[in-house]
C-alpha cells in the first residue's frame, strides 16, 4: 500500500495532518522528525508538520537534511516550510505581526499545489517566526498582508511550503492543497476507515488476549463507541463499563445516560456516585493543571475501588479509555508537542498502566469526526453519535477558581495601550480580566488573561466585525489570549475576583446554567449547529455585587484541533441572556469571541 509519511515536529496539528491524508483514502504514518532519510526512500511522499518552537533554539526538533535529495515530493507546513528553508540555507526570523487565526493570501502562481485554486483563498496562521529569505531554487507562489513568503516552491524537485495550515477546517479550500500534493505523490488512494475497524478489532484481540476490559465510560461518543467496539471484538461477557458520577457532571446526566444505553442495548454498565470523594480532594484547590491531575487520579482511585468491591481480579482485567487523538497531543503525548493542558486520562497513574502494557485506546489515533463515522458503522444510535463533547472532568474544568486578583505587571499601562488601539480603529473599549485562561499559540501552550470589549449602546452589533476585534486585540497584544463580549451588564463596571474553589454550591449554580443553554439550543435547533457548548463560571464580581459571572462559549468545529466562535442569532441570545439573569447568584453574562488559536475550547 502507497504511504506518505507525516514527520512531527510537535506541532498540534501533526495527527491532523495525517487525518487529511487518510481522509482522501492515502494511508500515512507519522514518524519523528529525524527519521533518516534512508527509512523515507519507500515513502510516496513526505509532509513537515508545524511546532511550537524557533528552528534556532537550542534542541528545537531537526531533520536530516538529506531528505530533501531524495526526489520524493516534500510538502512543509509551517514550522515544517520554516526547517526546509533554514535546512536549504535560507533564512527565518520573527514575524513583525505574530499571526494567529484567519488571512487571505494572494496567489501568484496557481499551479502545483495550488492548482484549480483561486487568485486569493482564505487560510488559516499560527505562527510567530516567519520566512526572511528564501533559499536558492525556491520562489513565492502566495503572501498575505502580513508573511511575503506564505507559499514558497521549488518545481523542479517538487518542494512546497506553506506557513498556513491547510490541515485544518478554517482554510477553506485546505483539503484541495492537501489533495494536489497527493496527485503530486502519484499515491493510489486505499485506505477507509472501514479498514480501520477491522485492523483495530484484531488488535484488540490480539492485546486482550484471555484477558479482559473493565472500561470508564461517560455517556458521550468517545468512550461509548470504544466500548461498543471492544465489545465486538471481544464480546459482552468480557467486557464491563463504570459510569463514575463525580458529581461534576451535568444537571440530570446519569439518568439520560442510563436511559440512552439502555436503549441502545449497551450491557454490562455499573453507576456509581463519587461525589464526595471528588469534592474533598478539590477542596482549596485553585490550580488548572493541579485540578486536572486530582480528578484523574480519583477516577483511577475509584474505578479501583469498585473492582474491589465486585470481587474482581484486577490481574485479569485491562483498563479500557475512549481516549483520542486531541487529547494525547494537548498532553504533549508527541515527542516534541508542547503540552497545552493534562486531560483527566493521562495522569501519572495512567501514564504507568500503560507502560505495563495494562490500558486499551482503541480510538487514540483517530479525531472526533472520525469516531462519529466508526460509531455510525458500528450501529451506535445516532443520539449518542451526535452528542455534544464534554470533557472527562465534567464541569471541575469550566468552574474556574481563584483566590485573588490576577492582572498582569504593568496592567493599567497594558490596558490603556489596549484601549488607545480600539478606540482609534474600532470606536470601543474594554478591560483586561483579573484571572487567567489557557490558550494556544503557536501550537505552544499560554496561560494568559482574557479582554472584556465592551460595544456603546447604539453601536450596531456584527459577529464578523467582532471575530475581527478579537484577532486584531490577540494578534497584537500578547497579555491576552482571550476575548470576550460583554452582555450583561452594560456600562464600565468595577471588576473583583470573588475567592472560590469548588464547591457542591458552585457546581450547582453552573449546572442550572448549563442545563438552561443546552435546552435552549435544543428548543430553538442550533444543537446540530453548534460542535460544543461549554457554559463557564467565572469567580468573578461586578460592581460589589455578590454572584458570579457565567461566559458562553459556543464553537463550530469538525474535529477540536481548530474551532470557530459560533455566531448566534441576536433576538435569540437576547433571550438566553435574559432567561440566565433569570437565575439567581450571577452578576454578568460574557460571550466568548475566540476562535482556538489562540484560545483553547475549554478554559482550562
Amino acid at each position: 500500500m502507497d504511504k506518505i509519511a507525516v514527520l512531527d515536529f510537535g506541532g498540534q496539528y501533526s495527527h491532523l495532518i495525517a487525518n487529511r491524508v487518510r481522509r482522501l483514502n492515502v494511508y500515512s504514518e507519522i514518524l519523528d522528525s529525524n527519521t533518516p532519510a534512508e527509512s523515507l526512500k519507500d515513502y510516496k511522499g513526505i509532509i513537515l508538520s508545524g511546532g511550537p518552537q524557533s528552528v534556532y533554539e537550542e534542541n528545537s526538533p531537526q531533520c536530516d537534511p538529506q531528505i530533501f535529495y531524495l526526489g520524493i515530493p516534500i510538502l512543509g507546513i509551517c514550522y515544517g516550510l520554516q526547517i526546509m528553508v533554514y535546512k536549504k540555507g535560507g533564512k527565518v526570523s520573527p514575524g513583525k505581526v505574530k499571526e494567529y487565526g484567519k488571512a487571505d493570501i494572494k496567489i501568484t502562481k496557481k499551479e502545483g499545489i495550488f492548482e484549480g485554486l483561486g487568485a486569493e483563498e482564505n487560510v488559516w496562521m499560527s505562527h510567530g517566526d516567519e520566512v526572511a529569505q528564501l533559499p536558492e531554487g525556491m520562489e513565492i507562489i502566495g503572501s498575505t498582508d502580513n508573511c511575503v513568503n506564505a507559499a514558497v516552491a521549488d518545481f523542479e524537485k517538487k518542494l512546497y511550503g506553506v506557513q498556513f495550515h491547510p490541515e485544518v477546517t478554517h482554510t477553506k479550500n485546505g483539503m484541495k492543497i492537501i489533495d494536489n500534493f497527493l496527485n503530486i505523490t502519484g499515491a493510489k488512494r486505499e485506505w477507509s476507515l472501514d479498514a480501520f475497524i477491522e485492523t483495530e478489532m484484531r488488535t484488540i484481540r490480539e492485546k486482550v488476549g484471555e484477558n479482559k476490559v473493565f472500561m470508564l465510560i461517560s455517556g458521550g461518543v468517545d468512550s461509548t463507541v470504544a466500548y461498543s467496539l471492544i465489545q465486538k471484538a471481544i464480546g459482552t461477557e468480557r467486557t464491563h463499563g463504570l459510569f463514575v458520577d463525580t458529581g461534576l457532571i451535568r444537571q440530570h446526566e446519569r439518568e439520560e445516560v442510563e436511559q440512552a444505553y439502555k436503549k441502545a442495548g449497551i450491557e454490562n454498565v455499573h453507576f456509581y456516585y463519587g461525589g464526595e470523594k471528588f469534592f474533598s480532594r478539590l477542596d482549596h484547590v485553585y490550580e488548572p493543571e493541579e485540578k486536572r491531575k486530582i480528578i484523574g487520579d480519583t477516577f483511577i482511585d475509584v474505578q479501583k475501588h469498585v473492582v474491589e468491591t465486585m470481587g474482581l481480579n484486577p490481574d485479569e482485567w485491562l483498563l479500557g479509555q475512549g481516549t483520542i487523538y486531541p487529547d494525547t497531543i494537548e498532553t504533549g503525548g508527541t515527542k516534541n508537542a508542547d503540552k497545552i493542558k493534562t486531560h483527566h486520562n493521562r495522569v501519572e497513574q495512567i501514564e504507568q498502566l500503560i507502560k505495563a502494557g495494562k490500558v486499551i485506546e482503541p480510538l487514540m489515533q483517530l479525531y472526533k469526526d472520525e469516531v462519529r463515522t466508526v460509531g455510525q458503522k458500528l450501529g451506535v444510535p445516532e443520539e449518542i453519535v451526535q452528542r455534544h463533547p464534554f470533557p472527562g472532568p465534567g464541569l471541575g474544568v469550566r468552574c474556574l477558581c481563584a483566590m485573588k486578583d490576577d492582572y498582569p505587571e504593568n496592567h493599567e499601562a497594558v490596558e490603556k495601550e489596549i484601549n488607545d488601539y480600539l478606540h482609534e480603529k474600532y470606536d470601543i473599549n474594554g478591560q483586561i480580566l483579573p484571572i487567567k485562561s489557557v490558550g494556544v499559540q503557536g501550537d505552544a501552550r499560554t496561560y494568559r488573561h482574557p479582554f472584556l470589549i465592551k460595544l456603546h449602546k447604539d453601536t450596531k452589533r456584527d459577529w464578523e466585525l467582532l471575530g475581527e476585534i478579537s484577532t486584531d486585540i490577540t494578534n497584537r497584544f500578547n497579555t491576552v489570549n482571550r476575548v470576550l463580549l460583554l452582555l450583561h451588564p452594560r456600562g464600565v463596571m468595577d471588576v473583583k475576583v470573588k475567592p472560590g474553589y469548588i464547591t457542591k454550591d458552585r457546581i450547582e449554580l453552573l449546572q442550572k446554567a448549563d442545563y438552561r443553554v443546552t435546552q435552549f439550543i435544543k428548543y430553538h435547533k442550533m444543537y446540530g449547529e453548534i460542535w460544543q457548548f461549554p457554559t463557564v463560571l467565572l469567580p468573578l464580581s461586578l460592581n460589589e455585587g455578590s454572584g458570579e459571572c457565567v461566559v458562553l462559549r459556543p464553537i463550530q468545529s469538525e474535529e477540536a484541533m481548530t474551532a470557530n466562535f459560533y455566531r448566534m442569532n441576536w433576538k435569540w441570545l437576547d433571550e438566553l441572556v435574559d432567561g440566565i439573569n433569570e437565575t439567581p447568584g450571577f452578576d454578568g453574562v460574557f460571550y466568548d469571541l475566540t476562535n482556538k488559536p489562540p484560545g483553547t475550547i475549554e478554559w482550562e
